[in-house]
C-alpha cells in the first residue's frame, strides 16, 4: 500500500431518525430501538473491465421534451440505464431477503446497538461549540450570497462552474445553463422536531424565497441532515413542478406525500436529467451509508452520491459516506471532474464513526480517486453531529493535503453563503502557457 493510500480508509454517521408524517418518539431512543446487525453477505466488488468512456453515454429518451409541464416532469421510478458495458463492470446496489438494502462493501460495518450506546454514553464530547455569537462571527462567518442582491448573475457561468456553500451539505451549483441544489436544509433543526435534535450553530446564508431559479435538487439519503421535510415543503411551494427532483430507490412516496410531482428516482448507475437540459446527465452512483427516519424503516430507502456529467464541466456530489472502492470506480468512468463537494465532518470517535463517514484523510482519498481537479469541502461547520472539536475538520483537511503533496487550493474550504468559480478550460490554457 503507497503513502497516498496510507492517506485515509475508515468512516462512520450519527443520525437522528425523522418522519414520514408528522410525530415520533425521540430521535436517539428511535435510533437506538431498531438499530440490528446486518445479515452477512457476499462483499465481493467485480474487478476489471475497460474505463467506460465518457463520450459513449447513452442519449435519454425524453431529449427532446423541452417542457416541464410534459409527461416527463411527473413522478416517475422510470429512469435510463447506463449501456451493458458499464452495468457488467460496476457494483449494483443489493437488497437482503427482507427487501432492505445493504451496503456491498466489505469495508461496511453496521452501528449496532451496543457500540451506539457506548459512543453516547462513555465518549466525550469535545465539540466545544461556543454559545456566543459574536465568537462564532469571528472565527464562523456567514455571509449573504452574492444572489440575493444579484439574480441576474445567478447561472451567468460561461463556460465555468459555480459553487456556493449554503451550510453542511447544501450546495448550489451552476453550471452548463443549469442551477442545481444538493441535500438543502434551511431549518434551524436537523431533527423530526422543532424543540429537540442537533441545533445549527450557525443559521443558513438566505432563505428559500432568496434562492436564484433553481432547476434541480439531489438528494444523497434520508438522514435528517440532508432530507428536511420543512425545507422539501418550502422548495416545493415556491417553484412546483419547475423543479426537478432527483432522489435515491425508495424515496418517491415519500416524495409525493410532500407534495412534490415532479420526481425521478433512481438506483445506483441510473442516469437522467432535467427537461429542456438533455446535455446534462444526473447519474446517481454509489456510496457506503444507510438511511433511516422512523423507528422501523432502515434501509427502506437506498443512499449514494451524485454524479452530473456536462458537455463542459462535471461535478461531483459525495452525500454521506464511509471510504469504500465505490469511488475507484466511480473516478474511473466519470472522472476526471473539474469540481467535487466532499464531505469532511462528522468523524470522531473514529471507532464508530469511521464506517459512516470519512474523516479528512479520507475525503482527500476520495478527492484522489474520483479525478477530482477541485473539491469544496462540505458537511462541517454547522450541525455537531459527532465528537470532534468543531473547528477541527479544516485543520486536518490541511495536514492531509500536505501529507499528501496537494494545494489548499486542490480541496477549499468556504465560508457559509461563499461562493467560487472556476474555468478549466482557460486555467488549464494558462497552465500551458506557463509550461
Amino acid at each position: 500500500m503507497g503513502g497516498l493510500e496510507r492517506c485515509c480508509s475508515t468512516r462512520a454517521s450519527r443520525m437522528f431518525p425523522r418522519r414520514l408524517r408528522p410525530v415520533e418518539m425521540s430521535p436517539l431512543m428511535s435510533f437506538l430501538a431498531s438499530m440490528e446487525e446486518c445479515e452477512k453477505v457476499d462483499h465481493s466488488v467485480p474487478q476489471g473491465g475497460n474505463p467506460y468512456p465518457k463520450e459513449s453515454l447513452r442519449k435519454r429518451q425524453n431529449s427532446s421534451r423541452s417542457s416541464r409541464s410534459s409527461d416527463s416532469s411527473r413522478s416517475s421510478r422510470k429512469s435510463f440505464k447506463l449501456d451493458v458495458r458499464l452495468e457488467e463492470d460496476v457494483t449494483k446496489s443489493r437488497r437482503d431477503k427482507n427487501g432492505r438494502f445493504i451496503n456491498p462493501w466489505p469495508t461496511w460495518k453496521a452501528p449496532v446497538l451496543r457500540n451506539v450506546l457506548k459512543w453516547t454514553m462513555t465518549e466525550k464530547d469535545h465539540s466545544n461549540v461556543p454559545s456566543s455569537k459574536e465568537e462564532l462571527d469571528k472565527v464562523l462567518p456567514v455571509h449573504e450570497p452574492y444572489f440575493v442582491h444579484c439574480k441576474e448573475l445567478a447561472g451567468n457561468t460561461k463556460n465555468g462552474i459555480r459553487v456556493t456553500w449554503l451550510g453542511h451539505a447544501s450546495v448550489m451549483v451552476e453550471m452548463d445553463g443549469l442551477i442545481f441544489l444538493t441535500d438543502p436544509i434551511f431549518s434551524q433543526r436537523a431533527s423530526p422536531f422543532s424543540f429537540a435534535g442537533p441545533k445549527r450553530y450557525r443559521g443558513p446564508p438566505c432563505t428559500v424565497d432568496q434562492l436564484p431559479r433553481i432547476d434541480a435538487v439531489v438528494i444523497s439519503h434520508n438522514h435528517y441532515d440532508h432530507l428536511d421535510y420543512k425545507t422539501v415543503s418550502s422548495l416545493n411551494e415556491r417553484f412546483g413542478t419547475e423543479l426537478r427532483w432527483f432522489v435515491p430507490l425508495g424515496l418517491l412516496s415519500w416524495m409525493q406525500s410532500c407534495g412534490c410531482e415532479n420526481v425521478i428516482e433512481l438506483d445506483w448507475w441510473e442516469q437522467n436529467c432535467v427537461p429542456g437540459h438533455d446535455e446534462v446527465t444526473f447519474v446517481f452512483t454509489p456510496t457506503q451509508h444507510w438511511c433511516k427516519r422512523g423507528a422501523f424503516d432502515d434501509n427502506k430507502v437506498l443512499w449514494g452520491s451524485w454524479s452530473v456529467l456536462g458537455p463542459t464541466n462535471r461535478f461531483f456530489f459525495a452525500g454521506d459516506t464511509g471510504y469504500c472502492s465505490a469511488f475507484e470506480q466511480i473516478g474511473k468512468r466519470f472522472g476526471p471532474f473539474d469540481v467535487a463537494a466532499i464531505p469532511i465532518g462528522a468523524y470522531a470517535p473514529r471507532w464508530f464513526m469511521k464506517h459512516q463517514h470519512v474523516d479528512p484523510e479520507e475525503a482527500v482519498r476520495i478527492h484522489v480517486d474520483i479525478h477530482a481537479k477541485k473539491s469544496l469541502a462540505i458537511h462541517w461547520g454547522t450541525f455537531a453531529l459527532a465528537n470532534e472539536y468543531y473547528l477541527e475538520p479544516p485543520v486536518k483537511l490541511s495536514e492531509a493535503l500536505q501529507r499528501c503533496g496537494l494545494n489548499a487550493d486542490d480541496f477549499f474550504v468556504l465560508n457559509h453563503g461563499e461562493s467560487r468559480e472556476f474555468n478549466m478550460e482557460i486555467e488549464e490554457s494558462a497552465e500551458s502557457d506557463k509550461e
